[in-house]
């Protein structure tokens, strides 16, 4: 059985928060940003367990739980991501869209959306948090740019 990392009060509190440290990058890691607001930034993951993988980052102040926001502020986060959501259905053409809120590794609030498809690799259950692996780094420059042309035409 695991544990939590030994650093997640930390994170909790905003002191070691890794989201909050990193600014708002346009890359880094293995994400790159296809869409930025006043409150979320949208990034495409370049590894993955299949394509499509991507997080929505709220960008105000350190906030662990949806619950933290006020009204507006949840109103405009949840606006962000469905924006980004109807991007990722235009360019991904996916069967289903999966949807998380889990902060469990990362304590900052952020969705994890997910293109779910018909050959998917886990047809009907939830994606496994393992099992990561890069994808074509072209084929990721294209995705990034059909998604950014996308949530500015939606």
């Amino acid at each position: 059985m695991g544990s939590w990392s030994a650093d997640f009060q930390e994170q909790l509190s905003g002191s070691s928060c890794m989201l909050c440290s990193e600014g708002r990058p346009e890359e880094i890691g293995s994400r790159i940003r296809f869409y930025a607001s006043e409150t979320a930034d949208a990034y495409l993951h370049s590894r993955g367990i299949q394509r499509g993988y991507c997080v929505v980052i709220w960008r105000g102040r350190h906030v662990v739980e949806p619950t933290d926001l006020s009204d507006d502020e949840a109103a405009a986060f949840w606006l962000d991501m469905v924006r980004v959501s109807h991007a990722m259905q235009e360019v991904y053409r996916p069967l289903k869209m999966n949807y998380q809120i889990l902060g469990n590794r990362i304590a900052h609030l952020h969705w994890i959306l997910a293109p779910r498809f018909l050959d998917d690799v886990a047809p009907g259950d939830p994606l496994s948090g393992s099992g990561y692996h890069a994808f074509p780094k072209d084929e990721v420059r294209q995705d990034v740019a059909a998604l950014r042309e996308a949530v500015m035409q939606g």
